[in-house]
Order: C-alpha cells, then structure tokens, then sequence
C-alpha cells in the first residue's frame, strides 16, 4: 500500500502543523488524518479506521522524555467508550499519576457499548463495530511511527473493557507486554456472562445479537477470555475486582459518588450488583489461571461498588505490573 500523504504532528500548542520527516498516511487506508495540541504533551489525534470507514478521536499524552523512544500505555474507557463524563480524564487523576512516567498514553475515544470487539453485522443503534481491527492492527502502526515509541505496549480498562483488555491480548499475541483489567468479567459465554454482556450493550441500545449471534452462537465461546486462558500465558496480569459492598468511595456526595441523594442509591444499588457480577466473574478467572500455572496480581478489595474512586486506586495498585512489561521503574 502506498504511503503517499504526511502525518501532521503539533509544534505549538492549539495548532497542528505537518512534520514532512514522518510519512504515514495512505489516501486508501488507515491513517492519522490531523493532529491538535492543546499544550506541548498533549495531542488529540484523527485516525481514519478503514475498517470502520470513519475518523476516530484518540487523546495522547506524550511521555515525560521525549528525547528516547517510549512505550505505550493503551488505555480504554468504559461503556461510554470515553464520548461521555465518564471517563479516565475527567473522573480521574491518573494522568497526571502517569504524567511523570516516560510511558505515552492513548485512549482511543468512540465504541460506546461496543466491548471494543469486531462485530459480524452493523448494529442499527451502535453502527459498524470493527474496534478488534482498529486497536490491533490500524492504530499501534500509526501510533508507533508518529510518536517515537519502542515497540513495548501495555493495555488497561474498566468495566466494559475490563474485558476487553484480556480479549485484545489473545487476539494480538505479542502486541501488548501487561494488560490490566478492572471490575471485568472474561467469563462471557456462559449464561451470566452473558447476559451481563447484553444487559450492557441494550443500555446503549445496541443488540448484542449483532456483536457475536444469538446465546450459545460459537462466536461467544470463541472471544471469552476465560475459555481462551491459556493464551494469557506471559502476559503481565492485574486483575482486580471490588465486592460490591459500600466502601470509602461510596459516601452521599462523595468525591467519586453520582451526585445527589439519587446517584448515591444508585451507585449503592445498581454499583453494587455489576462489581458482585465482576468480582463472581473475576475469581472464576482467578481459579482458571491458577489451574493453568499462569501467574498474574489479583487485587480484590473487602468493599466497593462499580465506580470510579476504586478504578483509580486499581490503576495506581497495577503500575507496578504495567510498567514491568513497559521495562520502566515501578
């Protein structure tokens, strides 16, 4: 495929201009279509998706040295799929946790109730779904000759991606060193799984029919993580999960609570449930991987419902882990 057009990197802040050293873009394939800084570390990125036939935001912060060639942190957002308030940036202070680490951070922004997988039909509601496509095979290229990285990648994720982080890594062995999943479920083919899978894209008013058939369709078992939990085999691995029972993160208009007396309930309520279905989930992958010899880090807190106060302490908890496959200090 031809190269033929020039990647625009930023050298001002609030303005993209072409660097003519990198040509990346294709006029017929996946491509980074522009590029804005808001500030010296951080761009925001187009990258057209030829799968997907469309431009999708990616956010970047720069590592802390750009004088040497850096690893990648991939992060992803939950159901919202970043194009709502929740998410890292806004919920969270984890970028600036990672501000100081020589590690660049993407989060591709889009795949709303997608679970960032490659769907077999358009879905009325959700679109063209090829996020499998997009994160393995159209983005990390693009990524890694546009802003100086080495070839080491990490991957993390929450709720929604908490499983996408450990399908991803099967689907790609050897894209990602570490992958770290929080509040998750791998165990997506049997009856709770699955439901839980369905329950999750209908809010988004997505048919999970659409992602991969009906209920006992083969396509199910052939994307469960828990299935396929042989093939984490040399991956650094965090897992965490809450219990589901109210914890500091969870008190009436707290700093990581759904405001107002009625986002308290909910979180208390409906947070409550989706982290016991994650933490049911996330021990029987604990189980899997131990039968299997497959070492990984479990973090599974006495307290803590769904939300995000306990996503930030998990992903501070799973630097360590992330940064070993990175080859960076923890």
């Amino acid at each position: 495929m031809a190269l033929a057009a020039t990647v625009l990197l930023p050298v001002a802040a609030g303005a993209a201009s072409a660097d003519p050293g990198i040509s990346l873009n294709s006029a017929d394939g996946p491509h980074i279509a522009s590029s804005k800084a808001a500030d010296a570390r951080t761009l925001t990125l187009q990258v057209y998706s030829a799968a997907m036939d469309k431009n999708i935001e990616v956010d970047v912060q720069r590592a802390a040295d750009p004088s040497q060639p850096a690893p990648v942190l991939y992060l992803l957002n939950g159901a919202g799929g970043g194009t709502d308030a929740a998410t890292w940036r806004k919920q969270t202070d984890v970028l600036n946790f990672l501000s100081d680490k020589n590690v660049t951070v993407v989060q591709p922004i889009g795949g709303r109730f997608s679970y960032y997988t490659d769907w077999r039909a358009p879905d009325p509601a959700l679109g063209v779904n090829k996020w499998k496509t997009f994160l393995t095979e159209e983005l990390p290229p693009l990524i890694d000759r546009a802003l100086n990285t080495n070839g080491r990648n990490a991957i993390a994720g929450l709720s929604m991606s908490g499983t996408s982080v450990l399908q991803l890594p099967i689907a790609a062995p050897g894209l990602y060193r570490s992958a770290a999943a929080y509040s998750g479920c791998a165990q997506i083919s049997d009856p709770l799984g699955y439901n839980l899978v369905r329950a999750v894209v209908a809010v988004g008013g997505g048919d999970a029919t659409n992602m991969y058939g009906p209920e006992g369709d083969p396509m199910w078992a052939a994307n469960d993580p828990y299935v396929h939990a042989d093939q984490l085999r040399g991956l650094n691995l965090f897992i965490s999960a809450g219990s589901g029972v109210p914890g500091e993160w969870d008190t009436l208009n707290g700093p990581h609570t759904l405001p107002g007396p009625g986002g308290w309930v909910n979180q208390l309520t409906v947070g409550g449930a989706l982290e016991a279905a994650s933490n049911y989930c996330t021990h029987n992958l604990k189980a899997k991987l131990d039968s299997l010899g497959i070492p990984a880090t479990y973090d599974f807190t006495p307290t803590g419902t769904h939300s995000w106060g306990y996503w930030e302490d998990a992903l501070k908890q799973s630097w360590p882990v992330l940064a070993a496959g990175l080859d960076l200090p923890a």
